[in-house]
């Protein structure tokens, strides 16, 4: 996807409200199934049940990696389509705490952003299946906030 892509798909998405074509770009988030919605000023994201994302045949659950790498996305989707001029965030660490096995129906996450600044931005994920005040994982990211988006992706 080239910059310019980029960035007319997260301006498209920031006036209409639909993120679902900016999100059907990432081959990742195409693999589990993630979907993306404005909710007033908040980001609600979710993972479809989807029998591919199944870890665990015999509960079943989904596979961890499932969860942190939706988990992961959310919060990289998070500060990238909230930072005005849109900046590429690049990870530095990345904390998940297991709470629950992660049943095999839908599961939904919202980010919080604790700090956004020049240099460095501190997101927290909670994921849930059935009730928010019941979480299956936590999760809190530290990012390297990168100059502007064209510094990292080819022209176009």
């Amino acid at each position: 996807m080239t910059q310019s892509r980029v960035e007319t798909l997260i301006q498209e998405a920031r006036k209409t409200g639909d993120y679902q074509p900016f999100v059907k770009e990432i081959p990742y988030a195409n693999l589990i199934g993630l979907e993306l919605q404005a909710l007033g000023d908040d980001l609600l994201y979710k993972l479809p049940r989807n029998p591919d994302n199944i870890g665990n045949p015999l509960l079943p659950a989904i596979h961890g990696g499932v969860i942190g790498g939706f988990m992961e996305l959310a919060a990289s989707l998070e500060l990238l389509l909230r930072s005005d001029p849109i900046v590429m965030p690049k990870m530095v660490d990345f904390s998940l705490d297991y709470l629950r096995a992660g049943r095999h129906q839908d599961t939904y996450a919202e980010c919080q952003v604790w700090r956004q600044g020049n240099r460095v931005a501190n997101v927290s994920v909670t994921a849930w299946q059935r009730h928010r005040r019941e979480p299956i994982a936590t999760a809190r990211a530290h990012y390297l906030m990168a100059s502007e988006i064209r510094n990292h992706l080819p022209n176009g």
